[in-house]
């Protein structure tokens, strides 16, 4: 139920337009005192505020500055007579939503408060939208512990609040747009557009297009004129993924954006200024592109002012636990199973540490939204995985793997050893949760940690 405030310091009026107002299925609340109005306004939500022009002591237009100092987009409606309507004008200047002349008229009162509710709905809801993604995308919300994404953090959090141009380098899968948007969105450029393009998804003619625009009659086809994806980004973000994707046109094309801050549309000759910041990924390496003469060098440099590198899932075994406890609290609630998924068993937990994941977290992501799907006991098991996901990691132990002549202690001891490595650091160097994922006893494992002579931590 919407909320609306009157102030009046004539109660005949706050009685006619509180029942007004109720019967229209509006709470109202009332005052005569613009102070006391203030302290209302301190203390609950409003969707609107009803105040009178001429009030002794704080008037209708220093309530109205009042107001707009805490929330300039609330809606207020000035009561006037008409002998203030010069009064109600400067209001209006002064952010009024409108106002109205008294004796009023019902009718026309409950249309103005509704609209005004309306308008003040949209405002309310594009900030939830906007608190909504900022929350998603902020830099201490991406997921990781290990030594590696706390750098990425630290870089995110020193280039965001500057303009300087960002190359994200980094496998398929590794979250390069999560890093661009987070760098976006802890930015003073948050509140503006962040437009992303795939510079591998279109033909070069088509991406062109994409990128500037173009005017009409530039090809067949262009039956009016388009604003490329660098005009509707102005004053915010434009993330440029798969950046070694460009043709060597497209990158003198983007070289001299980024110098002279202007563009031209396909079939136009007028230069359009434009206020971006970009961002750039790839999962090439561009200094090997280079070498081979694909990418050019200065363009390079331009777009290569802070460089992040994002490492692969595979070098990252830390992380793999908070991701997996993220992904199936994401799935699980959508997710309509008799019984929760609780969690992975020990022997699903030691294939995660032992798969190499070449589709890096959006693989995880993918085999973890599929096993809470076929779970039906709350602990996700080896036959809640897809094969293709079971048949990689089994090939890689195969013993073909092994080198012919190898010893068969010696092999042995090395994989023990390994599987040791992988499980301490799996729980923290905490050697007893280390043994409940071996499988072993504590004791059996402080046997073979000093055996390897490995470097733990806690021994609890």
């Amino acid at each position: 139920m919407e909320t609306i405030l009157i102030v009046d310091d004539e109660k005949n009026y706050l009685l006619v337009l509180s029942a007004v107002l109720e019967e229209e299925g509006y709470e109202v609340l009332t005052t005569a005192s613009s102070l006391e109005a203030l302290e209302i306004l301190k203390a609950s939500d409003v969707d609107l505020v009803l105040t009178d022009m001429k009030m002794p002591g704080m008037d209708g237009i220093e309530v109205l500055e009042q107001i707009k100092t805490r929330d300039p987009e609330l809606p207020v409606i000035m009561m006037t007579a008409h002998g203030t309507v010069d009064k109600a004008v400067e209001a209006m200047q002064k952010g009024a939503y409108s106002y109205i002349l008294k004796p009023f008229d019902n009718e026309r009162l409950t249309l103005y408060a509704k609209k005004a509710i309306a308008t003040y709905e949209v405002v309310k809801e594009n900030r939830r939208l906007r608190n909504a993604v900022e929350s998603q995308y902020q830099f201490g919300n991406i997921i990781g512990k290990s030594k590696s994404m706390r750098d990425v953090f630290e870089i995110i959090q020193k280039v965001a609040p500057s303009n300087a141009t960002v190359l994200i380098e980094g496998e398929s899968g590794t979250g390069k747009e999560l890093v661009a948007k987070s760098i976006h969105f802890n930015s003073p450029r948050r509140d503006d557009p962040f437009v992303a393009v795939n510079c591998s998804a279109l033909a070069e003619s088509l991406l062109e297009s994409e990128l500037f625009g173009h005017e009409r009659g530039a090809f067949t086809g262009a039956v009016s004129s388009k604003k490329g994806r660098f005009e509707l980004a102005h004053g915010g973000t434009l993330f440029l993924d798969e950046i070694g994707e460009l043709s060597a046109n497209l990158q003198v094309k983007l070289l001299r954006v980024l110098q002279e801050k202007t563009i031209e549309r396909v079939g136009g000759v007028r230069s359009i200024a434009v206020d971006i910041r970009v961002i750039a990924a790839t999962n090439r390496n561009l200094k090997e592109e280079l070498r081979a003469g694909r990418f050019r060098e200065d363009l390079f440099y331009r777009l290569n002012v802070v460089h992040i590198a994002i490492p692969p899932l595979r070098l990252r075994w830390e992380d793999i636990r908070l991701l997996v406890d993220h992904f199936i609290k994401k799935y699980a609630s959508s997710n309509q199973s008799a019984v929760p998924v609780q969690g992975l068993s020990q022997e699903v937990i030691r294939l995660f540490y032992e798969y190499n994941w070449p589709g890096n977290i959006r693989e995880l992501e993918n085999v973890i939204e599929r096993a809470i799907i076929l779970c039906e006991d709350g602990l996700i098991t080896i036959k809640d995985l897809p094969n293709w996901f079971k048949n990689n990691v089994f090939n890689a132990r195969m013993i073909d793997n092994i080198p012919t002549g190898a010893k068969l202690y010696e092999t042995l001891e090395l994989i023990e050893k390994e599987m040791i490595e992988r499980a301490l650091k799996m729980a923290d160097n905490v050697q007893s949760h280390a043994a409940a994922i071996l499988g072993i006893g504590k004791s059996g494992l402080n046997q073979k940690i000093k055996k390897y002579n490995l470097e733990v931590g806690a021994k609890s």
